[in-house]
């Protein structure tokens, strides 16, 4: 849902509002909650802006966390727990200037780190072109190492912790996906809102209203809208035999 232009509140909302139908059908055929919520694991997309990634993974798990107790009543610690897969943003990555693309995986790479994700996908730099190279692949998979074992981002859990504008942004993120996930039960649940066009018209807006931001260059993306160049493309195609 990322990926087609969804904002970090509605990635939240969506895909927990679709857990919630699944929950509900899984409790409806006689499954106990607590005999599969600890399996239920969350596939998330990394974007740019570091403080608002960072804060949308934090709030995440306090609004997943309080939905399986409150409304679910689990009793086991570990079906309260978000298990979550991160990769980096495809949608974001420019065909202009594709080696600035390993600055923005970089920059998502490290958010999804401090927002505290369990696994990680890197994204090469010329996925916007085709498919990657060996070369882009292995820079990608070395971008994700570097910041392992060399950054200090992972020696510590949730390092942003106590900053005013990441304890800002996490409660407002959460506020939001729960005020969506309210709208969505009003609606019936995520099957009726994805029926009435609900889920996929937010979708579609909150893309449009991105699109728009670019083209009268509110939103800069650079080489896209801003410090373009021109110059020949550099980068090696992957050649696949035949």
């Amino acid at each position: 849902m990322r990926e087609a232009g969804c904002s970090a509140v509605q990635e939240i909302a969506f895909s927990f509002s679709n857990a919630i139908a699944y929950i509900d059908a899984a409790l409806k055929a006689g499954l106990d909650i607590d005999s599969f919520a600890p399996r239920i694991s969350w596939i998330f997309n990394t974007h740019n802006k570091i403080f608002e990634e960072v804060a949308k993974y934090r709030a995440a798990r306090k609004v997943w966390a309080r939905l399986l107790k409150a409304r679910y009543h689990a009793k086991n610690p570990k079906s309260w727990m978000l298990r979550f897969h991160t990769q980096t943003s495809g949608v974001s990555l420019t065909a202009q200037q594709p080696e600035n693309n390993v600055v923005r995986v970089t920059l998502q790479a490290l958010a999804a780190m401090m927002g505290g994700t369990q696994s990680l996908h890197t994204n090469s730099m010329d996925e916007a072109l085709w498919l990657p190279t060996e070369k882009s692949v292995r820079v990608a998979l070395r971008t994700q190492q570097i910041i392992a074992h060399e950054s200090g981002a992972a020696d510590t859990i949730d390092p942003l912790a106590g900053s005013y504008i990441i304890e800002y942004l996490t409660d407002e993120i959460e506020r939001l996906a729960v005020e969506y996930l309210d709208k969505i039960d009003s609606l019936g649940g995520a099957l009726k809102a994805i029926e009435q066009g609900f889920i996929q018209g937010e979708i579609q807006e909150a893309a449009y209203q991105y699109q728009r931001a670019v083209e009268r260059e509110e939103q800069v993306v650079v080489g896209v809208n801003a410090f373009e160049v021109d110059e020949p493309m550099e980068l090696e195609r992957l050649r696949v035999d035949p």
